[in-house]
Parts: C-alpha cells; structure tokens; sequence
C-alpha cells in the first residue's frame, strides 16, 4: 500500500522533530531515539522508512549542534574520532547480530541497558568530573569555559569502558535506527569522567558521522520519504537552535535527570514493544 502524504501528516512529522532535535541538542542524543517509535508506533508508519528518516534527523541534529558549539571547546574532537572506531565496527557487525537476535530480544536488551544506565546517571547526580585549571588535561582530556564563565578541565579515564560503549551503541543504532549516543552519553559521563556538557557535544559529532554511513542505504533501497525527510530536517533543526539555547544556560544536575527521565521513558517504549 502506498504511503499517502498529506499536508497535516507533513505538520505532525515537523513538530515531531522539532521536539526531538531540541532533545537531541540538550543532551547531545540525536532525535532518532524519540522520532523511530513516534513514526513507526504513533503514526503507523513502515518501520524501514521510520528508520530512514530518523537517520536524516540525526545528521541535522549532529551538524546544528556541531556548528552552534564551534568556539566553546565542548567537542573534543580527538577523543570522538577515537570512539567512532568502535561506533563503526559496531555498526558493521550489527548485521551479523540481526541474524541471531529477535527483535524482540533486542528490544528486552536495549530496556534493561537504558535502565541500568538511568540508574547509574542518578546515582550521580552531584558528582562534577572537574579537575582544577592547573593541571594538564592529557591527551584525550579537554577544557572549556562553562555557563559561569570559568574554566572546566577533565580527563578521560577507563578508555576501554568508553570504547566498549561506543561498539554497543554502533551496534544498537545499526538494528535499531537510533542515535547512539543515548549510550555514549551516560557512559562517557558516568565512567570516564567527561563532564555533561562535553559528552553531549562530543557526541552529537559522533552521532551524525555513524549516520551518515547508514543513509545512502537506506536511499538505494527507496526508504527515504523526500518530503517527510525534509519536514523532520526542518523541525529538528528548529528545534536544536532552541536546545542549544537552553542547553546553555541549565545546570549539568537537571541535564543529567533529563537524560535519566529520557533513559526511563524510551526503556518502557521498547519494554512494551517486546511483549
């Protein structure tokens, strides 16, 4: 059956990006996370094509945060590119995954992570990954100049964690059509000690680079929907010019409940969705 588009299924799938694009810019998650189960489950909309068009958000969601933090030293570009190694091997062997998992099991798994990530993200609600100014934040370590006007500085710590964590998120985006960094965020700043803001930013680079790699796919196969594209795009790119606006002026503790609240909710989506 042919996808019908009409113009108040066009507005719907705008405003839906607009809301994912802000919560992609806040926390650095692209919008796919949001976007996938609100077209596929709330809209009805093919699965394939669900996938498609969130990866085309993704890729809006990366290069609008990217360009709106250019000068703030948020992304540290050295330890993203790092990690995007094992985001593409993930990604590579998610095929492989597809051929001895169920859906339904993945969606058991990808529940039961969020939540133990959730729990991880509030049970470190006060702790700051913050190193004084004077000292060296090593190679894969940043700073940056925080909402107060002072200087943050970190190190990466448990490079493997980081690692390990950007192959499951590779992997999960691969099967899934999500953004990993609803994975990467947390771990990098629960374990490795980068603080919210630049694990966000670092992130939503990563995020739209995995994407791009998945997108001309999708097209070759006829997934990508030209004008449900275009209006997600354009809703997301709104809606990321307002997160970064409110990104930069919200206190690291009420981003991380954001992002525990977020964990929890998408965790009951894909819960529901297995049984």
């Amino acid at each position: 059956m042919p996808l019908i588009i009409t113009p108040v299924l066009v507005l719907i799938v705008m405003a839906a990006g607009a809301v994912a694009g802000a919560l992609g810019a806040l926390l650095g998650i692209g919008g796919g996370v949001f976007l996938v189960p609100f077209l596929n489950i709330g809209l009805g909309l093919p699965y394939e094509i669900s996938i498609a068009t969130s990866l085309m958000t993704v890729i809006a969601t990366s290069s609008a945060v990217s360009a709106g933090t250019t000068g703030k030293n948020l992304i540290n570009l050295r330890l993203g590119m790092l990690l995007e190694v094992g985001s593409a091997a993930g990604g590579l062997i998610a095929a492989l995954t597809l051929e001895y998992l169920t859906k339904r099991q993945l969606y058991f798994i990808f529940a039961a992570v969020t939540v133990a990530i959730s729990a991880i993200m509030v049970s470190r609600l006060d702790r700051r990954n913050v190193m004084p100014p004077s000292v060296d934040p090593g190679v894969l370590g940043g700073r940056f100049i925080d909402e107060t006007g002072h200087e943050v500085v970190y190190r990466t710590k448990r490079l493997p964690v980081a690692l390990a964590a950007s192959f499951f998120a590779g992997n999960i985006s691969g099967i899934l059509g999500i953004g990993g960094g609803i994975l990467k965020v947390p771990a990098l700043n629960a374990w490795c000690g980068v603080p919210m803001r630049a694990a966000a930013a670092t992130s939503a680079l990563m995020i739209g680079v995995t994407a791009v790699s998945s997108v001309p796919v999708y097209y070759a196969r006829g997934f990508i929907n030209p004008p449900l594209a275009a209006a997600a795009v354009l809703g997301v790119l709104a809606g990321s010019r307002a997160g970064l606006h409110f990104a930069g002026r919200s206190r690291a503790r009420w981003l991380k409940l954001l992002m525990a609240s977020v964990l929890l909710a998408v965790s009951a989506i894909y819960f529901f969705r297995a049984l």
